[in-house]
């Protein structure tokens, strides 16, 4: 009678193990999230969204500064249309909304994208991450999301409510406050980092696995503690930027511009290719005015020190010192795994006769197997190396530098018969790998033609920014 018992209870126990073995470790509420993958949510008010163009008539200045900035480009970006293109063959164009989500929101949510490509694109969708879809923001699903933290665009959008435009602002509505054409309504998220989460805290589409974790990055600097937001640093001058990085203090309101800039000055350089050839004059030095910012944002964000080591009085190593002084988030951040941040490392000798170099670049635009980088490794479920977002589930290798912090690199001296070894060290960025910049741009759909658009014939070399240089004359005896 007890055998014949205990074998009940494990009959009774067994659909709970296998409920418990099967059931989904970051469910998805698909009634909460129906653009899924993409997390973007939508209250309907009877409005809809307004092209950026509408929006400058009254706003001029800020227009100018949007315009040609990286939200502005996010949808036409070809470096994106590659990888969409290269994500929809490989799994889908399901598995692109959450790329859509946060790159042409507008087009996304009105079922226009399908995909990469322009073709019967609207300009609201070719417009990507316009003014309309920030000042319509009046909500975060941030805790509802899967892994209940923002990702993948975890936001509500509402342009308008019961048939009126209603556009937020982080201010106190003024009177008369948009003019008849708009409603104005104060909302304490839109100089939020929570605001920019959503888009810039990029997940897995199926496993959830963070890919980009830029906010999270943020949320446990410094940076953070002081309430010294995302807006703060890349919405103002770079002679602002300085000043808040520096001394975490907040910018006064008239300081706020719609730049939105970083570092991702490869877009700018492309995107002023385009308004060349285009015969866009003011475009394009608009575009150069943001490719200069974001380099003087990459050359003010790192410091170098450089320290020789002894042993019983002799020169043994250097050691680099690579320091995050003023990024609020990791250096690099975003796609880690395909940024790439280096040090290049040259030892002479007192002729001038070179000892050590490591980090060069060969004339593929390649380094060397030795270089030092500062970036991720991603890898897919089979725990073997990935690069492609849809793949990567897991990173095996996370070298980024945190806000204020810093990472020690050691250089063995080789051996001198000299008194001194001269060094120079860079610390240098770009965007990606030669190879990688090349796939992706060969990967762009066939209504993008690049010689057409942009002037190129072949993929250029991607530009290279230093970041920092410093030189030392070490002497080899203590």
């Amino acid at each position: 009678m007890q055998k014949i018992f205990v074998f009940l209870m494990v009959l009774l126990m067994l659909p709970a193990v296998c409920a418990a073995e099967t059931s989904e470790v970051f469910p998805v509420d698909k009634e909460l999230f129906p653009y899924y993958p993409s997390l973007l949510n939508m209250e309907k008010g009877g409005v809809d969204f307004t092209p950026p163009q509408t929006c400058g008539g009254c706003h001029p200045e800020q227009f100018e500064q949007w315009q040609g900035s990286v939200h502005a480009l996010a949808f036409v970006d070809p470096v994106y249309q590659g990888e969409l293109n290269k994500a929809a063959k490989a799994v889908g164009t399901d598995v692109t909304r959450q790329c859509e989500g946060c790159h042409t929101p507008a087009g996304m949510m009105q079922g226009e994208t399908d995909g990469a490509g322009f073709s019967g694109l609207t300009d609201m969708a070719m417009n990507g991450v316009s003014c309309d879809i920030c000042h319509s923001v009046s909500g975060t699903t941030h805790w509802q999301t899967p892994t209940h933290e923002p990702e993948n665009g975890s936001l509500v959008l509402a342009p308008g409510v019961d048939g009126k435009r209603v556009k937020r602002t982080p201010f106190e509505p003024s009177d008369g406050c948009g003019g008849g054409f708009h409603e104005c309504e104060e909302s304490s998220l839109i100089n939020s980092a929570d605001l920019c989460a959503g888009c810039h805290q990029v997940y897995h589409y199926e496993k959830h696995f963070p890919i980009e974790s830029t906010y999270q990055e943020w949320k446990h600097s410094p940076y953070a503690q002081r309430n010294i937001a995302c807006q703060d640093c890349h919405m103002v001058e770079t002679d602002t930027f300085l000043r808040v990085a520096d001394n975490m203090e907040k910018p006064d309101r008239e300081e706020y511009r719609h730049y939105f800039n970083g570092a991702n000055y490869l877009l700018y350089h492309l995107a002023k290719g385009s308004a060349i050839k285009a015969g866009d004059e003011a475009l394009a030095e608009n575009l150069d005015h943001k490719y200069n910012m974001a380099v003087k944002r990459l050359q003010s964000a790192a410091g170098l020190e450089l320290t020789p080591v002894y042993n019983n009085g002799a020169l043994i190593e250097l050691k680099v010192r690579v320091q995050n002084l003023r990024a609020g988030h990791n250096l690099p951040t975003s796609l880690t795994n395909v940024r790439q941040m280096w040090l290049e490392v040259t030892m002479r000798d007192e002729e001038g006769n070179v000892l050590l170099s490591s980090g060069t670049l060969d004339d593929n635009g390649q380094l060397d197997g030795d270089t030092r980088l500062f970036n991720s490794d991603g890898m897919g479920d089979d725990f073997h190396f990935a690069i492609d977002p849809w793949v990567i589930t897991s990173f095996s290798k996370h070298e980024t530098i945190p806000p204020r912090g810093y990472k020690d690199v050691r250089y063995a001296v080789p051996f001198s018969a000299g008194e001194n070894v001269q060094v120079e060290v860079r610390l240098r960025y770009r965007q990606a790998d030669q190879k990688v910049a090349e796939a992706l741009l060969g990967a762009v759909p066939d209504d993008i033609d690049l010689k057409k658009t942009y002037g190129l014939e072949k993929v250029p070399a991607l530009p290279v920014v230093d970041m920092v240089t410093k030189t030392a004359r070490l002497e080899t005896a203590e």
